[in-house]
């Protein structure tokens, strides 16, 4: 929790969020993120201040319980003073114990950015879904919660101006904006209208328009004039050299020579990121195996 210090900003952990989609998809299938078509809504995790504290946090608590599919979970929030937003024990459950921070009492707008990331930690410890390391799993966390509709609480909760700020969870506000986008892209979902915070809003904005470029990469026909004309010239280094040619660094795609086969391209589907591999042939139609995408190329 970044508490009136600095915020990071832009895309450092860009690679491992597209991880964590890839993963999401392969643990869950498709079919099952569908049934997430639908986000929390903020009146349903509305907390005012006249709210009884402990009463309104268990509300919320049991709001995203229902939003990620826990029916059999209980969640006991409690509050104390301790450096992170939150916390929350992982045990075999029914019950879990979530301790937020004691700002939270004064600061109770962002309680339900603050669950939906421990919720989303009882979520996965159930699917028994991690990335190894602290800090990739946090940002895993991160990524679930904000694709899965919940996570665009976070985001909200980001603030700031000249003189404080504060950031809930892992990502940048950007990277969150990016998951978002990611999101608003596969369900037609606008969740602009939802952010109380104009930081949060421009920085889904900002987001959005780097999720929009993963749909206009080659060899996708969706590609800008540039982006085409230096595939073609790596495409044709690779087909002159008769063999499989990695591109140049920067670029998603990769070419490959099946032994005897045609030449294939190798690309991240816009969605899901699991590569997916077609003949050079000219125009295709691809289907993603792991989200089902179907994605018009021009290899």
């Amino acid at each position: 929790m970044a508490d009136g210090g600095p915020v990071e900003h832009g895309f450092p952990h860009l690679e491992t969020v597209r991880a964590a989609i890839t993963a999401l998809y392969r643990r869950l299938s498709h079919e099952t993120v569908l049934t997430f078509a639908t986000s929390v809504a903020p009146v349903d995790v509305a907390f005012c201040d006249g709210d009884d504290l402990h009463l309104g946090a268990q509300r919320v608590a049991r709001e995203l319980v229902r939003h990620y599919g826990l029916p059999d979970a209980r969640l006991i929030v409690s509050f104390r003073e301790m450096t992170h937003a939150a916390n929350v024990e992982l045990t075999a459950g029914p019950e879990y114990f979530v301790e937020l921070n004691d700002r939270f009492r004064t600061h109770r707008r962002d309680i339900g950015a603050a669950l939906a990331h421990e919720v989303m930690h009882v979520y996965l410890h159930r699917l028994d879904l991690s990335f190894p390391g602290t800090r990739d799993n946090e940002i895993l966390t991160d990524t679930a919660a904000t694709y899965l509709g919940a996570g665009w609480l976070l985001l909200d909760a980001f603030r700031e101006d000249g003189a404080s700020s504060q950031k809930l969870g892992y990502l940048t506000p950007e990277e969150f904006g990016y998951v978002l986008g990611k999101r608003a892209l596969v369900f037609g979902e606008d969740p602009s209208t939802w952010f109380t915070s104009a930081q949060g809003y421009e920085a889904y904005v900002r987001g959005l328009a780097r999720a929009r470029e993963d749909g206009r990469q080659p060899p996708l026909t969706a590609a800008g004039w540039a982006g085409r004309r230096r595939y073609a010239r790596e495409r044709r280094y690779a087909q002159e050299h008769g063999r499989g040619s990695g591109a140049a660094a920067g670029v998603p795609y990769s070419f490959t020579a099946g032994g005897s086969g045609p030449l294939r391209v190798s690309f991240p589907c816009p969605t899901c990121h699991q590569r997916i591999r077609v003949p050079v042939r000219g125009r295709v139609r691809a289907r993603c195996g792991l989200c089902r995408t179907v994605l018009e190329c021009d290899t």
